[in-house]
């Protein structure tokens, strides 16, 4: 087959931007149109949008396009910009530094949960065809200061031509850029560079020799008994859709059986795992919060740790994202470990063996931290056994926009009812242990998910833009019966609003830790256990 030749690459480097601008900014088109319908007025702006954003690739392009270098930049553009349209079309998210970290961080068995023959067809024609015909054709190259001399011309033009766009529409870019910032988060294949790099930089850093801040260096513990604490980190569960939240189908039918309490307006840290989960153990509060300030510092876990206290964190999720570097940690998605495995490995397996360690550990308190897998999508109909499947019919692919709403739904609250089964057994293995201890469950799951409300599924969106859903978790006490409670006090927290900044100053409380870090304004159970 004969393959067209350019004239110069700046022809195929036209093409390119072209073809991006086509078929791979559907999502910004969608999102930009919400906000500038197309009418009369907004037409102009519209297409100086388009224009702009193609000089930008064009820009990008023209900056890579040196000889042995512009085939192999734009092939692999092409294959990760045609993941990047698949996602965002698809579920609504956003490539940013934290959802490249959650991918990277992804594991085998999640990764598969992702594949579909609708994202074959995306890297298939949006991506290795394309590429394909990018190493086929054919470009002549001149000298080096002629090319160089080309580039900087087609930059400039570049720019100018974007600037005498936007100079007739300045009003229109100034609402733009001040007050629609997330739109630009759908622009590909810039925004998911821009992403990139701001990936590698934090990676960077963190690489480098990193002194870990002890936050308290003598911790103590004050209870006269000792307290044995179980808390459940749970994944992607929506405070919504417990039917101890008022949830209309019974999504809860073993802990509403439980004398606990459900804490109805608590929010998350993030909208993602990787961010929210170390966030939930560190001293820092969402709003100065960052993983790299995190990993410099002690968390929850060795404030505990130093006061004496035995700190087992089991995971049946990814990994416990730097929290658990410095305890005990034991992988649980794996039946080397997980006695309790079908198609997955099951959350209710972490539990198995858990009495064998607090025997080997006759004195002291315990922290012990279970990651469970929980809701974690799109695959949620993978995500219980079948017995658990009470709610019909249930979405059975990952391609959730094939589903109906009410299909999702059912998939997802059918997880909820196994998180439910789950949460009542961690209770009945505590139950017997109440006389020698003091027993707590404590639950709150990482964050929210999307099930299609508004065109978006799953999480992890920018938390400025993020809906409730992402951010309104899920999060239940139980208190063994050694724990001396006002109940009222106790009862009027539950509509209290809540978040992720408090576990840290709650913890302490409940593990009954003298710390000087603890803040009794961020502790949800201050005045509650009576004297």
């Amino acid at each position: 087959m004969k393959f067209i030749t350019f004239k110069s690459k700046f022809g195929l480097i036209f093409l390119i931007a072209v073809f991006f601008i086509i078929f791979d900014n559907w999502a910004f088109y969608r999102h930009v149109l919400a906000v500038y319908p197309l009418t009369l007025e907004n037409t102009g702006f519209l297409a100086s949008l388009i224009v702009v954003l193609l000089n930008g690739i064009i820009i990008l392009l023209t900056l890579f396009s040196a000889r042995f270098l512009f085939k192999p930049v734009a092939v692999v553009l092409l294959i990760l910009s045609s993941l990047a349209a698949y996602f965002m079309d698809s579920y609504g998210v956003v490539i940013n530094h934290h959802m490249i970290d959650n991918i990277l961080r992804t594991d085998t068995a999640e990764s598969f949960d992702l594949l579909s023959a609708k994202m074959a067809l995306y890297v298939l024609f949006l991506g290795i065809f394309p590429a394909w015909f990018v190493i086929k054709a054919q470009i002549p190259y001149r000298g080096f200061v002629t090319e160089l001399s080309a580039a900087v011309k087609v930059i400039g033009l570049a720019l100018v031509i974007s600037a005498l766009v936007v100079l007739p529409l300045t009003p229109f870019y100034a609402s733009f850029i001040r007050e629609h910032k997330p739109l630009r988060y759908f622009t590909n294949p810039t925004f998911y560079i821009y992403s990139l790099i701001k990936y590698s930089k934090q990676r960077l850093k963190g690489n480098e020799k990193t002194v870990v801040t002890v936050i308290d260096d003598s911790p103590r513990s004050l209870g006269n008994k000792r307290e044995l604490v179980v808390l459940v980190v749970g994944e992607t569960a929506r405070a919504d859709h417990f039917s101890l939240n008022g949830y209309a189908k019974p999504t809860n039918p073993r802990l509403s059986k439980e004398n606990l309490l459900s804490f109805r307006q608590f929010y998350s840290c993030g909208t993602s795992t990787a961010e929210s989960v170390p966030c939930m153990f560190s001293l820092l509060e969402r709003g100065e919060f960052s993983k790299a300030k995190a990993r410099a510092q002690e968390n929850l876990l060795d404030v505990l740790k130093r006061a004496g206290v035995h700190v087992l964190w089991r995971d049946n999720n990814s990994d416990s994202k730097d929290v658990a570097l410095r305890v005990t940690y034991q992988d649980y998605k794996t039946p080397k470990n997980n006695l309790v495995c079908d198609e997955e490995c099951r959350d209710e397996g972490m539990l198995v063996g858990l009495d064998a360690f607090i025997r080997q550990h006759p004195k002291g308190d315990f922290l012990i931290v279970l990651h469970q897998m929980g809701n974690h999508g799109p695959a949620y109909y993978k995500r219980y056994p079948k017995a658990f499947e009470k709610f019909t019919p249930v979405c059975k692919t990952n391609q959730l926009e094939k589903c109906t709403q009410e299909e999702i739904n059912n998939a997802y609250d059918n997880a909820i009812l196994y998180t439910d089964y789950f949460l009542s057994k961690v209770i009945e293995f505590l139950k017997p242990y109440s006389k020698d201890f003091d027993t707590a469950m404590f639950y709150i799951s990482d964050h929210g998910e999307s099930l299609g409300e508004n065109g978006l599924y799953l999480h992890g969106l920018p938390y400025i833009m993020a809906p409730d859903d992402q951010k309104h978790v899920a999060t239940v006490l139980w208190l063994g019966d050694g724990f001396g409670v006002d109940v009222a006090t106790l009862k009027g927290k539950q509509n209290q609003k809540l978040s992720h900044d408090y576990i840290f100053h709650t913890v302490l409380d409940l593990m009954k830790v003298k710390s000087r870090v603890y803040k009794q304004d961020k502790d949800i159970l201050e005045g509650v256990f009576l004297p």
